[in-house]
C-alpha cells in the first residue's frame, strides 16, 4: 500500500479537490474583508476559536509572522468547513503580511502554495512549493503540493516521483488520497479504491470535513467502477459526518441521477443553491429540467449559470468549465475553440487535452480532434466524460470498434457523469 508504482497518480490535495471545482465557484458570492476584527473566543466553533487565538497572538506580537500564519491556516479551514470562500481572500491577505515581515518564512510559503492550488494557479503554486522545498526538503506536505501542481500541469512522470517521495516520508490520509487519484488517472480503478479506502481509515477523526471529503472521493471512485449502491452509501456517510457538505450533496445528487431519480437530484441541487449560489449547481439544474421536459425552467437556470461562471473564470484564470458548457450545448463554438487552445498552451493535463479535442470536434476539425483525443487517452484514464468524447470522435472517423469500446466504457462506468451526454452515449452505442 505504501508504494505508488507506475500505475499511480495524484488526487489533488484536500484544498484543491475539496474546494476547487465547487468551492472556488462560490468565491465571489462571499467576498470578505481583509484581516477582520477579532472573534470572541467563546464562539462554539473550534475553527473560530483558532481564529480568535491567532488574532490575539497578532495583537501581542504584531511584528512576528507566527500569528499571521496561524490566522491564515484557520481562515482556510473555515473556508473548507463553511463553503464561504471569502475566508480564502482573508487568508491571502494575511499570508502577504506574514511574508512582508519575514520574506522567506517557511510556513507562509507552504500556505501560499496551498492557496494558489485552491485558486487553480498551478504554475505559481509549483514555483512557491519549490521555494519552500529549498528551505526544507523532507516535508511531505510540500511534496504533496508539488505533486498537485505537476498533475494539473500535465507532467505526470514527475508527479508520480513526487507523490512516491511524499508517501515514503509519511503514509497518511493525504498521501493515500494522492495515490488514489494518480491510480485513477492511469485507469487503475481497483487500485484507486484500495488507496482511497486507506485514506478514509487514516483520516483524522477530529476533522469532520476531511473525513467527509475522503468518503466523497471514495464514493466517486466506486461510481467509476459501476458500484452505484456502494458509492451512494459513502456519500450518505459523508453527509452524516458533515451535514450540508457541498461536495457530498453534489455527489449524492449524481448518485440519484445514476439511479434514475431525477426529481430527488433536483431537490438536492435546489436546496444547495438556496444556501449559496453556485454556477455548477445552476448548470446541473438546467440539465435536469431539460431532461424532465421543462425547457423553460432549464433555460432560466442556464441563464443564471453563465454570469456566475464568467466571474469564476476570472478568479480561476481558466475558462475550461465555461467552454465545456458551450461545447455541450452547441453555443459559441469558435470562441470555445480559441479558449481551449489558450488553455492548452498553459496546461497539458488530460482534461485540458480533452477540452481541446472536444472543441476541435465540435468545430468540424475531426483529424485534429483525433490527434488530441489520442493525447488525452495517454494515461488510460477511465473518466466517463473523456471516454464519451473519444467514442464520438472515433465514430466520426469511421473507427467503429474503437468508438463502441469507448462509448461502452463511458456508459458502463458512471451513468451519472452527465445525464444528457449519457443518453446520447446510449443511443449511439445501440446504433453501433
Amino acid at each position: 500500500m505504501k508504494t505508488i508504482k507506475a500505475a499511480a497518480i495524484l488526487f489533488i490535495s484536500f484544498t484543491v479537490l475539496g474546494l476547487g471545482v465547487i468551492g472556488i465557484r462560490s468565491f465571489l458570492r462571499s467576498q470578505a474583508s481583509k484581516v477582520s476584527s477579532p472573534i470572541e473566543p467563546t464562539h462554539l466553533s473550534k475553527v473560530d476559536q483558532r481564529i480568535a487565538q491567532a488574532q490575539q497572538l497578532i495583537e501581542t506580537m504584531p511584528n512576528k509572522s507566527d500569528g499571521y500564519n496561524q490566522l491564515a491556516s484557520a481562515y482556510m479551514q473555515k473556508a473548507r468547513e463553511t463553503a464561504d470562500f471569502g475566508f480564502n481572500a482573508r487568508a491571502d491577505d494575511t499570508i502577504t503580511r506574514s511574508l512582508l515581515i519575514e520574506p522567506d518564512n517557511y510556513d507562509a510559503l507552504k500556505l501560499r502554495a496551498k492557496l494558489q492550488l485552491t485558486y487553480h494557479r498551478f504554475a505559481e503554486a509549483l514555483e512557491t512549493a519549490r521555494r519552500a522545498q529549498a528551505i526544507r526538503i523532507d516535508d511531505h506536505d510540500v511534496w504533496g503540493q508539488l505533486t498537485d501542481a505537476l498533475v494539473e500541469l500535465g507532467d505526470y512522470p514527475a508527479a508520480v516521483k513526487s507523490a512516491q517521495r511524499m508517501i515514503d516520508l509519511r503514509p497518511d490520509s493525504s498521501s493515500y488520497a494522492r495515490v488514489s487519484y494518480l491510480r485513477s488517472l492511469h485507469g487503475d480503478t481497483y487500485g484507486a479504491i484500495q488507496a482511497m479506502n486507506a485514506a478514509v481509515r487514516a483520516a483524522d477523526p477530529n476533522d469532520r470535513e476531511a473525513m467527509a471529503w475522503c468518503r466523497v472521493q471514495l464514493g466517486n471512485e466506486l461510481m467509476n467502477a459501476g458500484k452505484l449502491a456502494e458509492a451512494e452509501s459513502q456519500f450518505d456517510d459523508a453527509l452524516r459526518i458533515f451535514p450540508d457538505h457541498r461536495l457530498g450533496l453534489h455527489a449524492k445528487a449524481r448518485a440519484r441521477i445514476a439511479n434514475g431519480d431525477l426529481q430527488a437530484a433536483v431537490e438536492i441541487y435546489e436546496r444547495d443553491y438556496s444556501r449559496s449560489a453556485s454556477a455548477d449547481t445552476a448548470q446541473a439544474l438546467g440539465d435536469l429540467y431539460k431532461l424532465l421536459g421543462r425547457e423553460d425552467l432549464g433555460k432560466s437556470w442556464y441563464e443564471k449559470f453563465e454570469p456566475l461562471e464568467k466571474e469564476n473564470a476570472t478568479i480561476e484564470r481558466s475558462w475550461r468549465h465555461m467552454l465545456n458548457y458551450w461545447l455541450d450545448h452547441d453555443k459559441n463554438l469558435e470562441e470555445a475553440l480559441v479558449l481551449a487552445t489558450k488553455e492548452y498552451e498553459v496546461r497539458k493535463d488530460i482534461f485540458t487535452c480533452d477540452s481541446l479535442a472536444w472543441a476541435l470536434f465540435k468545430n468540424g476539425r475531426v483529424k485534429e480532434a483525433k490527434k488530441m483525443i489520442d493525447e488525452t487517452l495517454r494515461t488510460g484514464s477511465r473518466d466517463a466524460r473523456i471516454n464519451y468524447h473519444a467514442g464520438l470522435i472515433f465514430r466520426s472517423m469511421q473507427m467503429r470498434d474503437k468508438a463502441a469500446k469507448y462509448l461502452r466504457r463511458a456508459a458502463a462506468m458512471n451513468s451519472g457523469f452527465d445525464p444528457i451526454q449519457y443518453q446520447t452515449a446510449q443511443r449511439l452505442l445501440a446504433a453501433l
